[in-house]
């Protein structure tokens, strides 16, 4: 199977060009689909469970009389995880265990201090009260998903996690059923698409609205929680996955060539770049791809995504590398080169750096222990992996003695007279001492 590769260098001319192309990877939302996630948010919040009820047999083929038919009891989630293999259940176990252990790290405390006249200021960090985790069903399983997501929040104190995945044809993967189980998701109901995140973000007669919604999905669901941002907090608008390889030569190449299809199997909007320090390596792994690439699965699915947004780029030297990684901001970054640690501290944009030749991307989608949710499509420039803080509120506390209260008011008193709002500094100025 032949594949058409973009081999870059940086010192050709057009090479600006082609990797302004390959950064353009647009976000922008496709209208059509939009027009219709509409559609179906404003029937859910109209309607409720019958709208519910009416979708899930339109776009999962599945029959019931009450939205309650579709939530999966606990005791079905308790033999789902007993069913299990014993290899399948320990390697859920282990990969919860980990994910747990970094996330308690996260932990943010409640604190205050006092100042010399009395004056207590502090912040207070409350667990939000639900969140909705949405998992992708029917033919794709992801129990790393629900392992993500979920551990995090109840990490967190969230008191309810309230899980929906889709069950097109009545088909449910065990695995993701035990998963919610293992780490104590409260309620699971088998709906799915725009209409799921519809209904946790405004509540129906039987699924709970919650406060949050986390959780990965096609463009329906992106569409969706990009929608209801500011009725509930989302996570994040996910793009298509990235990985960014940057190797100095000295890494076997099929190595390499398999952690550039690991991302690329998700679907053919990924997007896998190596960056290489040695002109012969990079030709060595361009033969790697093209040896292994048959021996896959979903050869289809990674043929067409490095020939739409893969490259293979020859760099000067480990400055220039470093600079075209900040300028990506990839969602995954593995530095398999010397003394990766010490180069990770010149990185500034990334979601996740993966350090060393035997450090691959994979075990951080599902065992390594920090969150594999990462901000994707260039926005680790400004946003973050997913964590505990996500599902944390944050308050001020503020208290005044009637010291602070006459210092602080006068000072009050004036920037609220230079605003015009004079309702304020009278408000400051009845505690001012006359």
């Amino acid at each position: 199977m032949s594949i058409s590769l973009r081999i870059l260098k940086t010192t050709e001319p057009g090479f600006e060009a082609v990797f302004a192309q390959l950064l353009a990877r647009s976000q922008t939302p496709d209208p059509q689909i939009e027009t219709r996630v509409r559609a179906i948010l404003d029937d859910v919040r109209t309607r409720g469970d019958a709208a519910v009820l009416d979708y899930t047999r339109r776009f999962d083929r599945r029959e019931a009389s009450s939205v309650a038919e579709l939530e999966i009891p606990r005791a079905r989630l308790r033999e789902a995880a007993r069913a299990l293999t014993k290899e399948q259940y320990d390697a859920l176990a282990n990969a919860a265990e980990r994910i747990r252990a970094y996330h308690e790290r996260q932990k943010t405390e409640s604190w205050s201090y006092t100042e010399p006249d009395g004056t207590l200021l502090g912040q207070q960090v409350t667990p939000l009260d639900r969140v909705g985790l949405y998992v992708p069903g029917g033919k794709a399983a992801y129990p790393s998903s629900v392992l993500m997501n979920a551990i995090p929040a109840k990490v967190a104190a969230v008191p309810e996690v309230v899980m929906v995945v889709p069950a097109p044809d009545g088909v449910l993967n065990p695995l993701v059923l035990g998963a919610a189980h293992l780490v104590g998701v409260d309620r699971v109901f088998t709906l799915g698409g725009a209409q799921a995140v519809a209904a946790l973000a405004y509540g129906t007669e039987t699924v709970p609205k919650v406060d949050k919604i986390v959780g990965p999905g096609n463009v329906y669901v992106a569409a969706a929680k990009r929608m209801v941002f500011g009725v509930v907090d989302i996570d994040m608008i996910a793009g298509p996955s990235e990985i960014v390889v940057v190797c100095d030569g000295r890494t076997d190449p099929e190595w390499v060539a398999m952690d550039l299809f690991s991302q690329a199997e998700h679907d053919e909007e990924a997007q896998s770049i190596l960056i290489s320090l040695d002109e012969k390596f990079t030709q060595q792994v361009a033969a790697a791809i093209e040896k292994l690439l048959p021996t896959l699965e979903r050869r289809d699915i990674i043929r067409a995504a490095l020939e739409r947004a893969g490259a293979l780029i020859t760099v000067r030297d480990l400055d220039e590398a470093i600079a075209l990684v900040n300028r990506i901001a990839p969602e995954h970054l593995e530095l398999s080169v010397e003394d990766a640690l010490n180069v990770a501290t010149r990185v500034r944009h990334a979601g996740a750096i993966f350090l060393g030749r035997h450090t691959a991307e994979v075990l951080g989608d599902y065992c390594a222990g920090p969150n594999h949710v990462l901000p994707t499509s260039g926005t680790a420039r400004f946003s973050s992996p997913l964590g505990v803080y996500d599902f944390q509120k944050r308050t001020s506390l503020i208290q005044c003695t009637p010291a602070a209260a006459d210092t602080l008011g006068r000072t009050a008193s004036v920037l609220a007279r230079g605003e015009g709002l004079t309702a304020h500094a009278r408000s400051a100025e009845y505690r001012i001492k006359k």
